[in-house]
């Protein structure tokens, strides 16, 4: 057995435990392997071992191993910013957006997907922490950007992501308690949601004991960048 496949072993077995320890059912969270950095050969080892959603921060970089992959059955997340030369790149190539933080972002994605695919599959990323070095709409702003995305043609808004800025435990988790409860608030408001896409490598037990849908894991897989 490869290294990567006993460490995705070791990863869904973190999942596994934190879903008892809060009650829930493991099939309830998806794993997504962030492959930014690491090569096509990595993604194949990964895939070889029964995983088969990856995430990329890098635009060029995931295009390139979507191209480098396409014997392989994959589900491809874009989960890094997006600018908007890049936007064509995503609409044609990703099944997943996780990082739309601005309504321009969608509606370039929307006019920019091609016919012959499915529509594709969008989260919106939002700050709750007030981090000034990352992404994201505000809480008080969510609502409207929702609303305005989910009634674009070829996108399906599935839920909303988030990541804490590092800090110590209960930081992070009231970070992951406050995307939940927002997510909740847009599904009252009537928006048809299925995703909360929060939690990583060091702090998944935390996001899953807060009802995170799914987890974002790169370096307990593939290793240090």
């Amino acid at each position: 057995m490869s290294s990567i496949a006993q460490h995705l072993q070791q990863v869904q077995t973190r999942i596994q435990s934190a879903c008892q320890a809060a009650g829930r059912d493991p099939a309830s969270v998806r794993l997504l392997a962030v492959s930014k950095t690491f090569d096509a050969s990595a993604v194949r080892q990964a895939h070889a071992a029964g995983q088969s959603a990856f995430g990329e921060n890098y635009i060029q970089e995931g295009v390139d191993k979507i191209l480098a992959l396409q014997d392989l059955a994959l589900e491809w997340h874009c989960i890094g910013p997006i600018q908007s030369n890049k936007t064509r790149l995503v609409a044609e190539h990703f099944d997943w957006v996780h990082s739309i933080d601005r309504i321009k972002t969608a509606e370039r994605l929307s006019a920019q997907r091609p016919a012959g695919l499915p529509d594709l599959q969008v989260c919106i990323q939002v700050n709750l922490d007030g981090g000034s070095n990352k992404s994201g709409v505000a809480p008080d702003q969510i609502l409207a950007l929702a609303n305005a995305v989910a009634a674009l043609p070829r996108l399906r808004l599935r839920g909303i992501m988030s990541i804490p800025e590092p800090g110590d435990e209960a930081a992070t988790r009231w970070v992951h308690a406050q995307a939940h409860a927002l997510w909740c608030s847009l599904q009252q408001a009537g928006l048809v949601l299925d995703t909360l896409s929060m939690g990583m490598t060091a702090d998944l037990e935390l996001a899953v004991a807060q009802g995170s849908t799914m987890v974002r894991v790169g370096t307990a897989i593939f290793g240090q960048r």
